[in-house]
């Protein structure tokens, strides 16, 4: 329903200087919506001045405030236990079912997660759509980050057609999926049983054929016989840093493998790196984790001795 308010007409060239200025001012009636009257822009005010006329005006939408999350899907997942902001969330957006809260830490060897159903649907599973792919998930049994849709991005930017590419660690198959679109053949390992079954799963909704799920520990890989590899991601940002040898013996020379680890300064995982055969190495920050700490990634190309 529209309120009738005063407001000033002005041309559409000025009208942002108009804005700021009457704003300056305190004039601004920030609950209604300004709107066009032919070339004018009309900017309701908060009482009469010079020039000014009445007009009826649509209101803003109320702001309700929303508690801090991050959505995954159809999850949204708080780091508070606040049922009463939870509900305002689960209302705010009609694509969420549910709102957790998490019980633990990452954790165990399987990598997962704890999580207490704060309002919604009591589910820990969901579809998440990424870039055009699909992906079903269970975040009480497999960890999963949307966070790094950008960086699968980034590492998609760099694959060549036709490369041959490792996943030590791809839990349901998201950086898997997202290279096979490039790439010859990914295999795809992990140590969880359940990442594993999602991930076969996502690759049927994704109808991607040149993905080989593995399930094995990452330590173990090279016994499997593979062909020496272009590309090798390395995302367990605890753990990671352990198996650099392992992949450096299964990467060819001229080979990258993209290291993801949790770092408190700058350069810290480089002696590490060092003791590989390296040509390059590239270091960039992905993102705060916590502070003092953030997720940091590798970008280390392997130089074999002849």
């Amino acid at each position: 329903m529209g309120r009738t308010q005063w407001c000033i007409a002005v041309a559409r060239g000025d009208a942002e200087a108009a804005r700021r200025r009457l704003a300056g001012d305190g004039m601004l009636d920030r609950t209604l919506k300004p709107r066009m009257e032919g070339e004018l822009l009309l900017l309701p005010v908060v009482e009469p001045c010079e020039g000014a006329r009445e007009c009826e005006f649509e209101a803003f939408p109320e702001r309700v405030e929303l508690p801090r999350h991050e959505l995954i899907g159809g999850i949204a997942i708080m780091q508070e236990e606040d049922p009463a902001g939870a509900e305002r969330l689960l209302a705010s957006r009609p694509s969420l079912h549910t709102v957790l809260l998490p019980e633990s830490a990452v954790e165990g060897e399987y990598r997962t997660r704890r999580y207490t159903v704060l309002a919604g649907t009591p589910t820990t599973k969901t579809r998440y759509t990424e870039y055009g792919l699909r992906f079903d998930l269970d975040l009480g049994l497999a960890y999963f980050s949307a966070r790094l849709s950008t960086e699968r991005q980034r590492l998609l930017s760099l694959v060549q057609e036709g490369e041959c590419i490792l996943d030590m660690f791809a839990g349901v198959g998201p950086f898997a999926i997202t290279l096979a679109r490039r790439a010859r053949v990914v295999f795809a390992a992990d140590l969880n049983p359940d990442a594993v079954h999602l991930m076969i799963r996502n690759l049927a909704l994704n109808r991607t054929g040149n993905v080989i799920p593995i399930l094995a520990d990452a330590g173990h890989l090279d016994r499997i016989g593979m062909p020496p590899l272009d590309r090798i991601i390395m995302n367990l940002p605890l753990a990671a840093p352990q198996f650099l040898t392992a992949a450096a013996n299964l990467c060819r020379d001229g080979g990258w493998i993209h290291l993801y680890a949790l770092q408190e300064q700058p350069g810290e995982f480089l002696p590490l790196i060092d003791a590989l055969p390296v040509g390059d190495v590239r270091e960039q920050e992905v993102r705060t984790y916590s502070p003092g700490k953030w997720h940091a990634v590798y970008d280390i190309r392997i130089e074999k001795e002849e």
